[in-house]
């Protein structure tokens, strides 16, 4: 576990400020985000994703946890936010105009590519031990992709 302590010390302070930047982005734009109906979802979203990340990070820097507590953190963790963005996700895909919809499938695929990992990991580490933590680097790297995405149209696309 040792060697991942530098990992996980690293994805914290990344999605800590990360998390700040979009809050300070959102209320800078939150009149042009509220305008818009399904942007604060996105905005929700990429928060959500940015704190689990952060979240993860701070649970695996707890010391002496065995590789058993981990894995249900990890698997727990990834349930409760792979849900809570699905509801959120088939909401917002729903009041969609079908002409968008295509495009915000991408969006929906995007956060799955990003969630799926999480689950696997945690079964993965319950199962196999250290392997699973493997699970996490695709999980988080897309985590981050997906929530630096949303944050540009957050901070970006909607003033064009």
């Amino acid at each position: 576990m040792g060697e991942w302590s530098n990992f996980f010390i690293g994805t914290a302070g990344a999605a800590a400020t990360l998390t700040g930047l979009i809050f300070v982005g959102v209320s800078i734009n939150l009149a042009k985000i509220l305008s818009i109906p399904k942007l604060p979802d996105r905005a929700l979203i990429s928060l959500i994703l940015l704190l689990q990340i952060l979240i993860l990070s701070l649970l695996f820097l707890v010391p002496g946890q065995s590789l058993t507590i981990l894995g249900i953190e990890v698997l727990c963790l990834g349930v409760i936010v792979y849900a809570t963005i699905f509801k959120i996700d088939i909401s917002v895909f729903l009041k969609t105009e079908k002409k968008f919809r295509p495009h915000y499938s991408f969006n929906m695929l995007l956060s799955q590519i990003a969630l799926l990992p999480y689950l696997i990991a945690g079964f993965e580490i319950l199962l196999q031990g250290e392997n699973g933590f493997y699970w996490l680097i695709p999980a988080i790297l897309f985590s981050f992709l997906k929530a630096v995405l949303d944050a540009w149209v957050l901070l970006v696309e909607i003033n064009r």
